[in-house]
């Protein structure tokens, strides 16, 4: 049987399950009270319009979910990169410098700072850590940054800074989620997928929102980070590689041509368009969606992921590694899918839990390696942009989901073999780069060790806030209507960061 005949038997089949009594019972909506419940508000179809007599109401969005739209308000920037450091990296090794923590290291913490407090894996007293990287003042704007970061200290007046974010999370999973999705808990969209839904692609050819990560490990909060939550699936982040094949099968099985691929779609989609017309679950319109996206992406994605056809000078900038998934090529990788009209790409690397458990953890050598894979790379990322008149319509955000403490990680009451720091989320630094960002800014200030913000302290909502407030929405506004009421991705918090705004 080939795979015509398949297709026409399954639909002959699931024709004759909707035409059973068992499956009436059994399967309808949510047994017979839902049949009933469906008559008042048919099913919560957000298709069905009551004033047009039931019928259905499909406007363009629906028939193509990533159609581009025009944000409410004047735009700042059109395209996100969001360069996520996954395990939370130590601010006071690279942009928060404390020489009066160094004046008090290895004495024993105060009570003050342990009072009431909870740490992932610090008991007792631990021993104040003084920074373990060297700093210096860089730029016109003389902001501080560690000898760790040499290349970016040549872009260092382009960035905002922000040294006192704070968030509620101080495990991973959690706040990875919180940082990405406004909420600790599973089933919310992710911000690019909130991006995607306000703002469409601006190439039909391409995902509007994009994934690549580096460092051997996807985040511990996992896909969800860029899952798209209540959201139609058709927003959620697209995840790609960076080594080989950037989508799986993403070329044609042996003996099958374009045209035999597009009559096949073509006829999948017939199905799921008498589907929708009997049933009218918008899931179905973002399959056909995704399945004719998955035949565009087969001639689009191969050329935009091809880092090879790139000037040797540009991949000398980046610190491309040949044949290899790494943070630097996904740099380049970003640089050329907004170039591209990508709405939001997210790079995730793994491997910045500095605990100090072994070599790779310990803030004066593994945090120190890290560092050195990032440096190059996002510098010239920045000057990539730059070059190109893309920064001023593209906005770079950098951060981890929580900071370091300025204590030393003495794992449940033992001081630990290498130099390490516990998980914070008092106060931590993050910065912002491009259009509408205001260019060697720093906004915030934590106390003489680093571990309460003194001014300026700002909170995950509020960098959501911000985040959309560039691309030209109000967050309080921008809603979706889920079970019964309107959600945002700042829930009923958040507040524009206008300090560090141009």
């Amino acid at each position: 049987m080939d795979n015509t005949e398949r297709l026409i038997q399954e639909k002959i089949k699931r024709e004759i399950e909707t035409q059973t009594r068992r499956h009436f019972i059994k399967d309808c909506v949510a047994g017979m009270g839902g049949i009933a419940l469906s008559s008042l508000f048919f099913s919560c179809n957000s298709f069905f319009d009551n004033k047009k007599g039931g019928k259905l109401s499909l406007t363009e969005r629906d028939l193509n979910p990533l159609a581009t739209l025009a944000p409410p308000f004047p735009p700042k920037v059109k395209s996100v990169i969001y360069l996520h450091m996954a395990g939370a990296p130590s601010q006071l090794e690279m942009f928060d410098y404390k020489p009066e923590l160094q004046k008090l290291h290895n004495q024993s913490c105060p009570e003050s700072f342990l009072e009431g407090r909870k740490f992932a894996f610090i008991r007792g007293v631990p021993k104040l850590l003084g920074p373990q990287a060297k700093f210096n003042q860089v730029g016109e704007a003389g902001n501080w940054v560690s000898e760790y970061l040499p290349h970016f200290k040549k872009v260092a007046d382009e960035v905002a800074f922000l040294k006192a974010v704070n968030t509620d999370q101080f495990n991973h999973g959690p706040a990875q989620l919180f940082m990405h999705t406004g909420s600790p808990r599973l089933g919310r969209p992710s911000i690019g997928s909130w991006v995607t839904y306000g703002l469409g692609s601006e190439n039909q050819n391409l995902p509007g929102f994009v994934v690549l990560t580096s460092g051997g490990k996807n985040p511990s909060a996992g896909k969800s980070v860029w899952g798209s939550g209540f959201l139609p699936s058709v927003y959620q982040g697209v995840q790609c590689r960076s080594k080989g094949d950037p989508v799986l099968y993403i070329d044609d099985p042996k003996g099958m041509s374009r045209g035999l691929k597009k009559r096949t779609i073509d006829a999948i989609n017939s199905i799921n368009k008498e589907e929708f017309d009997n049933y009218s679950d918008p899931e179905t319109l973002a399959r056909i969606n995704q399945y004719e996206m998955a035949y565009r992406m087969q001639i689009a994605v191969p050329e935009v992921m091809n880092i090879n056809n790139e000037p040797d000078y540009i991949k000398e900038m980046y610190g491309v590694e040949k044949g290899k998934e790494s943070f630097a090529n996904n740099c380049l990788l970003a640089r050329k899918l907004v170039e591209k009209g990508v709405r939001f790409v997210q790079l995730f690397d793994w491997g910045w839990d500095s605990h100090g458990t072994d070599h790779s953890t310990a803030v004066d050598l593994g945090l120190k390696n890290k560092c050195r894979e990032i440096d190059r790379p996002i510098s010239a990322l920045i000057l990539d942009l730059k070059q190109r008149g893309l920064l001023d319509d593209t906005l770079v955000v950098w951060g981890g989901e929580f900071g370091r403490t300025p204590m030393q990680e003495n794992r449940e009451g033992k001081e630990q073999g290498y130099k390490g720091r516990d998980h914070h989320v008092d106060a931590f630094t993050m910065w912002m780069a491009g259009g509408g960002v205001k260019k060697g800014a720093s906004w915030g200030k934590t106390d003489e060790i680093g571990f309460s913000a003194l001014e300026g302290q700002v909170s995950v909502h509020d960098v959501h806030a911000t985040i959309l407030h560039l691309l030209g929405f109000n967050h309080e506004q921008f809603t979706y209507d889920f079970q019964g009421r309107p959600f945002r991705l700042t829930d009923v918090h958040g507040h524009v960061i206008k300090e560090i705004l141009a």
